[in-house]
């Protein structure tokens, strides 16, 4: 009994981790494998991009404001070319992975946006800063969206909200290292061969970000469809596609008339990108750096590592939230009650930090608390991606998806700018009432999903097999026995 207790403890620990859905030992071999592989390599590079997005806001405070003499609402502007490189960016992203494979596309990305971001260092004026964050934000904008579209790719729908929130905890917890990273260098290079902290930020980011992008030409498999990666046998390609819902045929096709009328016919379109605005809306206290930016205003209390490290707790909740709340739904199938959870604790948050004067304490508090926004991201992307899923059609899954998440960034063009400006730090009063009114919007648009993820299992009900607890499946598996041909009366509804 003894011998087998590490290896109990592993199991155990891998399947709260990534799921216990595949059926056998070969499915089991092959998960292990799309793991170690797609999300191993995903998840380094949505780190660095991250990274870098977080650098960003600690070297502003850091010197970077002071040395390029930004002022006023610059900061929100330089925020805003960024979000705005992405938006242009996101939907060609989308089209380019039906005809460039993804293991040349995604990896070329990467590798451009490191590049840029060595070159932000040698920025010196705000012009040069705008124009280098704008490029950056197109480049970048293929990496979140390409890997949710890889994860559907081959993986089912009761595993992609696992992997979708350990993807997004690797973001989380760039941004958390950024600040570690920060007050090392601030501490440590500051002014080391004529360079300030900040710039030695951009550069140390830059370079590690290189061979992690160059390994993704070597490793990553593309889609099962065409995938030609030497770590999977011709029986582990077949196997990866026969555990999907089926394929469309024509589902990589890109001719404009054909995508089109596939994308804007679907209602799909329409709804998952104003579920995906609001998701964006939920997550405006941390993506705009609220508590960095509160800190800031009150140097005179707090000495600059303090101020790049307490802000990482913000991340830690996120990753921990992402987490338990993803588990809750690949275990249940059920992904409105972490929707209607999501946007009661940001309800919270915003009705603490309306109330001017908060004490520090409650402040920590609300901000860390905060941090549970990022539960949005299995919540809507996740989902997403299961429901366009069941169609079989790729290239409108995937602009579905980058569109999706072209409509949440492009609310950054003008949301933080209108709401949370950085001359408003240490009380945002308007951004408080706005996170009010997208708490209201996001209960509604979890009930518009619903009804979405419903009607599409009706028009697809051939793949409600693949979403079904695969204890309860394997049960129903048991029961066909001794009843010829009775295959649908087996189903879990």
């Amino acid at each position: 009994m003894e011998a087998q207790e590490p290896s109990s403890l592993a199991h155990g620990a891998r399947t709260l981790f990534l799921g216990n859905e595949a059926k056998s030992k070969e499915e089991r071999w092959l998960v292990q494998k799309l793991d170690f592989f797609i999300l191993t390599y995903c998840c380094l590079t949505y780190f660095f991009n991250y990274l870098d997005r977080a650098a960003f806001a600690n070297a502003y405070v850091a010197g970077l404001r002071e040395d390029l003499g930004i002022v006023g609402r610059e900061y929100n502007v330089i925020l805003a070319m960024f979000t705005a490189g992405s938006v242009i960016g996101q939907v060609p992203h989308g089209i380019v992975l039906q005809k460039v494979a993804p293991r040349i596309w995604l990896p070329s990305m990467a590798l451009t946006w490191a590049a840029l971001t060595m070159l932000t260092a040698a920025c010196r004026t705000y012009a040069q800063l705008c124009a280098v964050r704008f490029l950056q934000g197109a480049a970048e904008a293929s990496t979140y969206c390409g890997t949710m579209y890889i994860i559907g790719s081959w993986y089912k729908p009761r595993e992609i909200a696992k992997r979708t929130a350990i993807f997004t905890a690797s973001g989380q917890a760039g941004s958390m290292f950024a600040g570690i990273l920060m007050a090392a260098i601030y501490e440590g290079m500051e002014g080391y061969s004529g360079l300030a902290g900040w710039q030695w930020l951009f550069l140390i980011n830059g370079i590690v970000t290189c061979p992690v992008a160059a390994a993704g030409f070597f490793c990553f498999p593309d889609v099962p469809e065409i995938t030609e990666a030497r770590w999977l046998n011709k029986a582990e390609r077949e196997l990866a596609l026969a555990r999907l819902p089926p394929k469309r045929e024509a589902g990589h096709h890109i001719s404009p008339w054909s995508l089109a009328k596939r994308v804007f016919a679907s209602p799909a379109l329409y709804i998952l990108c104003f579920f995906a605005v609001v998701s964006g809306a939920l997550e405006a206290f941390t993506v705009q750096n609220l508590f960095l930016l509160w800190m800031g205003e009150h140097r005179d209390q707090f000495s600059q590592s303090q101020i790049n490290r307490y802000p990482l707790g913000v991340q830690a909740v996120g990753i921990v939230s992402n987490f338990l709340a993803a588990a809750h739904i690949d275990a249940t199938g059920r992904r409105v009650p972490m929707g209607v959870l999501v946007s009661l604790l940001q309800l919270v948050t915003a009705a603490m930090l309306l109330v001017p004067g908060l004490p520090f304490a409650a402040t920590f508090f609300a901000y860390y608390l905060a941090g549970t926004s990022y539960i949005v991201n299995p919540v809507s992307f996740g989902w997403a991606n299961i429901i366009c899923q069941r169609g079989g059609d790729d290239a409108a899954r995937a602009v579905i998806l980058y569109a999706m998440n072209a409509a949440s960034t492009c609310l950054y063009t003008f949301w933080g700018i209108a709401l949370y400006p950085a001359s408003d730090a240490p009380y945002w009063r308007d951004g408080c009432i706005a996170m009010i009114v997208a708490v209201a919007v996001m209960l509604g648009m979890v009930a518009a999903v619903q009804w979405l993820d419903k009607r599409t299992l009706a028009k697809y009900p051939e793949t409600e097999s693949y979403e079904m607890n695969p204890d309860a499946l394997r049960q129903g598996e048991k029961g066909e026995k001794g009843e010829k041909g009775d295959t649908n009366e087996s189903r879990t509804p």
